[in-house]
């Protein structure tokens, strides 16, 4: 990494998808036992994830 501001980026991104993830677990409880709204959120919620963690790999290979 090339300076903090770089560090802080890569470290804000991360703190972002750690939260996602958390709020993420409820929903897929909740389809687990059966309930078909919460797995559409759920479904929802990983597609931005997945968009969100590919952003992160993007900034560290930047960042190197």
């Amino acid at each position: 990494m090339n300076n903090g501001t770089d560090m802080s980026e890569v470290l804000t991104k991360w703190t972002e998808i750690k939260t996602a993830v958390a709020l993420l677990e409820e929903d897929v409880t909740k389809n687990a036992s059966g309930n078909a709204a919460a797995g559409v959120r759920a479904r929802k919620a990983l597609r931005t994830l997945k968009q969100d963690v590919s952003s992160l790999v993007k900034l560290t290979l930047v960042k190197d």
